[in-house]
């Protein structure tokens, strides 16, 4: 394997979040859920669907639908280079556990915007823990 295609670690986040898990997976797998913890977008919870995370100040992130299995996975590519997977598992009633998986950082790899995937990994990853407890916030209000 080549430099060039070395893969830096995925990003991880588990959060166990104290609601139902269907009630994760809409808040996980509809647009006006991942609004509400993530970003504004255009999701459709459709395999192959091509939609829009609108970033801020980064502008709007192309992605599409790579597999969706209600309620416990939904995978997405994300711009280029990276895929989202989301994984929800029921660990009793009333309580899931939420993962949160961010993959696709090579070692040599560059944004659309020119930015180094190792420094954006960092900020991202560090990022990521904000955003699940989050969405942990949202769903236990």
């Amino acid at each position: 394997m080549s430099i060039s295609s070395r893969q830096l670690p995925e990003v991880r986040q588990v959060q166990v979040i104290k609601a139902p898990i269907d009630k994760v997976w809409q808040a996980a797998a509809t647009s006006e859920g991942i609004a509400s913890w993530f970003m504004p977008n255009t999701f459709r919870p459709e395999e192959g669907a091509e939609f829009i995370l609108r970033s801020g100040p980064f502008g709007d992130s192309p992605c599409v639908v790579t597999e969706l299995s209600p309620p416990h996975k939904l995978s997405f590519k994300w711009s280029k280079d990276w895929t989202v997977t989301f994984l929800l598992k029921e660990l009793e009633p009333g309580v899931t556990e939420f993962t949160l998986i961010h993959s696709g950082w090579l070692e040599e790899g560059v944004t659309e915007f020119g930015q180094p995937h190792s420094e954006v990994r960092e900020r991202m990853g560090g990022g990521w823990v904000g955003i699940v407890k989050k969405l942990a916030s949202v769903l236990e209000s």
